[in-house]
Order: structure tokens, then C-alpha cells, then sequence
């Protein structure tokens, strides 16, 4: 879409928006409100997701954060792909057409990098490969990006939170320099527990909107909660933003997976502190034209 189409319809959806941002509750001040944007699997509406490509493309689009999933490989190896199968995104059924289902586990590292993981998105992108983790953090560190981890079916890889800790340590992602640069998140809360408890200085996440109630638990050892947008009520946001996580600051809320513009502003009027998005450029651009139009 051209930058003229954009923000005619960014400016379209302000009067609506407005009308729709809660009047109290969310925090005031312009500036607290406006939340960090994530490429969500890297820029993976411009580019194949969670390949060095989709970083890239992050990258030259100015985005500092980019999230990522791992799974692990038959032998072992951690690599960066968000499903447990290798079919939507790669051309594995071309490549191994007699290895139903298709799954990571079932594969071995050798055997993945043989596969196209970007001809399904593009003629353009035809050649990219599923980055290993070591890959990937690379890539991230050389472009001097922030990382987003996400631990994928820790119940199909036991033992992975460790794994993808040593793995972090090895590359020099531990130290007390990266620390700011480093969320590791999952859906699972007792894998995101035990690398609390492994490696107390990283902060981490939990995905999914655990009730009000729960929350204080979840702040012992989560720095944030990061529920599906529709989940985003003005009071959840608040209850947790209110306790102090492992790290004695606030708990934070990031708001996923939210590409379109009014879901983007509307979870930016409920005082989320992040929201993680397929198209990190639409949703900046639409973010920007609404504060910069507030008095």
C-alpha cells in the first residue's frame, strides 16, 4: 500500500478509535501509552518467517525487536521454525515425499537445511533456509536486534528450556550486556518456571491471558504476560501492570498477534507496553499518525 493510501486510512480510523480508547483506567500520558512494536517471526508479512530474511527486512525497516520460535531437530539441533511440522512453510513433501507427517523431531538437522523454506512465500525468497538457533542469534546480534524467544511444544522436547539456555550462553547471550536485548517467552508456564529458575537474570514471559487472580503467581517468576489482543480488557492490563515480576519492576503486557490498524490502536489505548505484529511498518505508521494527531 502507498505511504498517501496509508495515512488517509490511519486519519479514517482516528475518529473511530477515539470514540472506542477507554476514558479512564489507561494511562494518561500520551508518551507512557505508545507501545514498542515487534516483528513478529521477523517482518513476516514482507518476508518468510523466522528466516535470516524476515530479520533482515526488520532490520532495514528499523525495528529493534524480533521474535522467533524453536523447535528441535531428531538430533538435537535447535532450530527456528514456528510449527512442529515442516510442510507449510518448507518443501519437505517435495524432498521427502515418503516421510509423513513431516515433523521437526522426525528430521535431522542435515535434512532440514536441505529444504526451501522461502519458494512458498515468493520466487524472490526461493533458496532460504530454516536457520539453526546458533544461526539466527548471529544474524539477530549483527544487526544489532533484540530477541523475542519463544520455546515451541516444550512437551514434544523435554529438556529444551535448558537447551535453548545453553545455547544462549554459548553464543554470549547471557551476559549482563545482553540482558535488555533478551525475552524468552512461552506458552507453557512450567517451562518458562524452570528457566527462571535456571537462569534467575533473564527476563521471560508467559503467552496466554491467565486470570486476574492468577496473575501474582505468574509475576514470580514471568516479567511478562502476553495475551491474544482479543483478550486485552483495560483493568486486565492494569491488574498486571500493577504487580512487580521477578525483576522488582512492573509486570508488562505485550499484546499479540495484532496487524490491523484500529486493533493496534485500540490495544495501544488499553496501556499495553508491546504489541507483536506480522506487519511492524502498517502498525508503526498507524501509531504514529494517532499520537502525533492527540492535542
Amino acid at each position: 500500500m502507498h505511504a498517501r493510501a496509508v495515512a488517509a486510512s490511519a486519519s479514517a480510523l482516528l475518529g473511530l478509535v477515539a470514540l472506542l480508547l477507554p476514558t479512564s483506567g489507561a494511562r494518561a500520558d500520551h508518551e507512557a501509552v505508545r507501545p514498542a512494536v515487534i516483528a513478529h517471526r521477523g517482518a513476516s508479512a514482507l518476508a518468510p518467517e523466522n528466516t535470516l530474511a524476515a530479520v533482515d527486512r526488520a532490520h532495514r525497516l528499523g525495528f529493534t525487536w524480533v521474535e522467533n520460535d524453536v523447535q528441535r531437530t531428531r538430533d538435537g539441533v535447535l532450530v527456528v521454525l514456528h510449527d512442529a511440522g515442516l510442510a507449510r512453510t518448507t518443501d519437505v513433501e517435495r524432498v521427502f515425499p515418503g516421510r509423513s507427517p513431516w515433523r521437526v523431531r522426525d528430521f535431522t538437522a542435515a535434512e532440514i537445511a536441505r529444504l526451501d523454506a522461502g519458494g512458498w512465500f515468493g520466487r524472490r525468497f526461493a533458496g532460504a533456509r530454516v536457520p539453526t538457533l546458533r544461526q539466527y542469534l548471529a544474524r539477530v546480534e549483527r544487526n544489532r536486534q533484540s530477541l523475542l524467544l519463544e520455546i515451541k511444544n516444550p512437551r514434544l522436547y523435554p529438556g529444551i528450556g535448558g537447551q535453548v539456555l545453553d545455547e544462549l550462553d554459548r553464543a554470549g547471550w547471557l551476559d549482563r550486556r545482553h540482558r535488555s536485548r533478551l525475552v524468552i517467552q512461552s506458552f507453557d508456564a512450567p517451562t518458562i518456571r524452570t528457566v527462571h529458575r535456571l537462569r534467575p537474570a533473564v527476563r521471560t514471559a508467559v503467552l496466554g491471558a491467565p486470570t486476574v487472580a492468577e496473575l501474582r503467581e505468574y509475576a514470580r517468576f514471568a516479567d511478562q504476560i502476553n495475551p491474544r489482543y482479543t483478550k486485552l480488557t483495560v483493568g486486565y492490563v492494569a491488574a498486571a501492570q500493577r504487580l512487580r515480576g521477578p525483576h522488582g519492576r512492573p509486570v508488562e503486557v505485550c499484546a499479540w498477534t495484532v496487524d490491523r490498524p484500529v486493533d493496534a490502536l485500540i490495544a495501544a489505548g488499553h496501556g499495553v507496553d508491546c504489541l507483536i505484529t506480522n506487519r511492524p511498518d502498517v502498525v508503526r505508521r498507524a501509531l504514529s499518525v494517532f499520537w502525533t494527531s492527540l492535542p
